[in-house]
């Protein structure tokens, strides 16, 4: 194990490169080729970048910005920037131009370095617009030769000039390297904008090491592991792996591209893999309806070691005794159905898998665990270095988010909103000491503004954001994240948005799921033309009612949920969108985005209406926009009164 101690995260990277120079840092599928790049590569990749930033003219205390995908390259920015004692500030690289500007001009951004081609040309769109923006630096040089601004470089130019600055200079680095200290801020990590304007959330050395190196503890990860990233950089997520791996020692594999990811997993075989709901889930749905167009003799094999696993494979995960006849079941299990299938996924190594940033379904949860993959809830906030709860070994529950991290400690104000104190609470908004005076208070306790409880046992039930859990007109409790979670359970759907507060009743928007709605209608034998004409389908209705029943049917276990049973829906016309504004670049809803412009459909569902007229507007890949006409159907749920499940 590296045992790496420094107090900065340069100086964690360089102190690598010092111990264990040879060992692999990075590893990158470039042309279906992975190339590795040691600790030593790494620090003197790092080290020329830095002294070419300052030659251009970066000084302590500026802002770089950083987009694109995960790039060793891109990586090393911000080790560069941080050797300097300048602040990094990753920014979605999906997003479009005008999401960078306000950024870029609140953070006063002078240097931005990205990866390529269309990044550079969405900074050249705005560049008049931010009037700090003084450096454009591309690492990617496809496309990029009839690019003659003055302001416009070659990462490897800048490289090049960097290694002739550390000649000419040659104390330089190590000065800048020497003088930053634990508390400086090594990064602005800016909130998706949920609720109104994104903050800069300012997080240190400290606060990210401290969090790496207690999740490392808690989770026995040293130089033997390797991980995956592919997560946004923007994500702090990814920041707390990184510094994870950093701190170990071990290994850090960035994919090809977005769509070789799956099979890139399968090739490192990484012994820590994260991944959100929507691809637990998205592997899930593939499973499955691969499985649906298999043999009868493989389909019958999949359904009764299946139902070996749900029986047995969590208590066995988790150390309890099965009994002999059940272990023998379980081992024929992984002989043929478990093992297989976790190796088609790229996960036979996997000793710690993790997902957070929205609850997960039950059984796609008990899926996981019940066929070996020691799968994990963590629950956290970019404010406290995405280190706050995780559930732990033996003990890993679906309605839960586990208890407090190593060091970290939780409670329950009193209105129910969860309070975090965590090595990784941040050090204040940037530019903004109001928000961070309303978020931490006085002694030390940051204001997550989720709601939640904690169970007698110490574990975290997350039930909805503080400010979007209201009530219904008969006073029952209405938490629309916790209904829709239930709903996108479902593999046919892929979104929902609950309405209620201040109503009789409960209604939704569904999104269906086109890929596993799509198998449904050929199976049956369904055309259809495109995702609007398939999620109007009679048919497909019906599927989602039936799905919603089932929620209905959890919901009225509950005595005070029971009323907020779900009583009519709509399948909207277009998948929600970050480009249209309905969702945040982490797929969070913006609640009052949609009541503003779907307010008409809002009043629909709760009319005597069976069906309504839209006209629609949807950004396209290319920025325009595209109007079209659809009619969408109002459907009725049957609900389920109390004690009649």
């Amino acid at each position: 194990m590296s045992d790496n101690q420094a107090d900065t995260v340069p100086r964690c990277l360089f102190d690598n490169a010092e111990k264990i120079g040879g060992a692999p840092a990075f590893g990158e599928k470039h042309l279906g080729i992975w190339q590795i790049y040691s600790w030593h590569d790494t620090a003197a990749e790092v080290r020329a970048l830095a002294c070419g930033l300052a030659a251009l003219g970066l000084e302590r205390g500026d802002m770089v910005a950083i987009i694109g995908d995960n790039r060793p390259h891109l990586y090393w920015v911000f080790f560069a920037s941080q050797s300097l004692g300048a602040v990094p500030v990753p920014m979605y690289q999906n997003g479009v131009a005008a999401e960078f500007e306000y950024v870029l001009n609140h953070a006063a951004v002078r240097f931005a370095v990205v990866e390529d081609q269309e990044q550079t040309d969405k900074l050249l769109e705005i560049k008049d617009q931010c009037p700090s923006l003084e450096r454009i630096i591309y690492h990617n040089p496809r496309g990029m030769r009839s690019y003659e601004q003055s302001f416009v470089h070659s990462y490897t130019d800048i490289q090049a000039k960097g290694r002739e600055y550390d000649v000419q200079h040659p104390d330089y680095f190590e000065h800048e390297l020497a003088v930053g200290k634990a508390d400086d801020v090594v990064g602005i990590f800016y909130t998706s904008g949920t609720t109104g304007t994104p903050k800069g959330v300012q997080l240190t050395s400290k606060n990210l090491l401290s969090s790496a190196r207690d999740f490392n503890g808690q989770e026995g990860l040293n130089q033997r592991d390797r991980q995956v990233n592919y997560a946004p950089m923007a994500w702090i997520g990814d920041h707390l792996f990184m510094c994870s791996s950093l701190s170990a020692g071990s290994c850090t594999n960035c994919p090809e591209s977005p769509e070789t990811l799956l099979v890139d997993v399968k090739e490192i075989g990484p012994t820590m893999f994260f991944a959100a709901p929507a691809i637990w889930e998205g592997l899930l749905t593939t499973i499955t309806i691969r499985m649906e167009d298999a043999s009868r003799l493989k389909r019958w094999l999949f359904q009764y070691f299946l139902a070996v696993a749900r029986r047995v494979g969590v208590d066995l995960l988790d150390g309890r005794s099965v009994g002999l006849a059940n272990r023998l079941r379980y081992w024929l299990g992984e002989l043929v159905i478990y093992g297989p299938l976790k190796n088609n996924l790229g996960l036979t190594h996997t000793r710690l898998a993790v997902t957070g940033g929205a609850p997960l379904g039950e059984d796609t949860f008990t899926f996981y665990r019940s066929i070996g993959i020691n799968l994990k809830q963590l629950y956290a906030q970019t404010e406290c270095s995405a280190y706050a709860t995780l559930h732990r070994n033996g003990d890993a529950r679906q309605d839960t988010v586990g208890p407090p991290c190593a060091n970290c400690e939780i409670k329950i104000a009193e209105g129910g909103e969860i309070l975090v104190k965590s090595p990784g609470n941040f050090a204040g908004y940037f530019k903004n000491p109001e928000a961070t005076r309303e978020t931490m208070t006085d002694d030390g306790w940051l204001r997550t503004g989720d709601a939640g409880i904690m169970t007698d046992d110490g574990h975290l039930k997350v039930v909805d954001r503080a400010q979007d859990v209201g009530a219904l007109n008969d006073g029952t409790l209405f938490a629309p994240q916790y209904i829709e979670n239930k709903l996108k359970f479902f593999p046919n759907i892929r979104e929902a948005v609950a309405h209620g507060n201040e109503r009789d009743h409960v209604t939704v928007f569904i999104n269906i799921d086109l890929e596993a709605v799509g198998n449904f209608a050929e199976r049956i034998g369904l055309g259809y033309s495109g995702y609007t004409d398939l999620s109007q389908r009679e048919e497909v209705y019906d599927l989602i009612r039936q799905n919603i029943e089932e929620v209905n049917q959890d919901l009225s276990r509950d005595s005070s949920l029971s009323s907020s049973q779900i009583q009519r829906f709509l399948i909207l016309h277009k998948e929600l969108d970050a480009d249209d504004g309905e969702l945040t670049r982490t797929r969070k809803i913006r609640r009052s985005t949609i009541a503003d412009r779907y307010g008409e459909l809002i009043e629909a569902l709760y009319s005597d209406k069976q069906d309504i007229a839209v006209e629609a507007s949807v950004t396209l890949e290319d920025g325009r926009r595209n109007t079209f006409n659809a009619n969408l159907r109002i459907q009725d749920v049957a609900t389920v009164a109390v004690g009649e499940s």
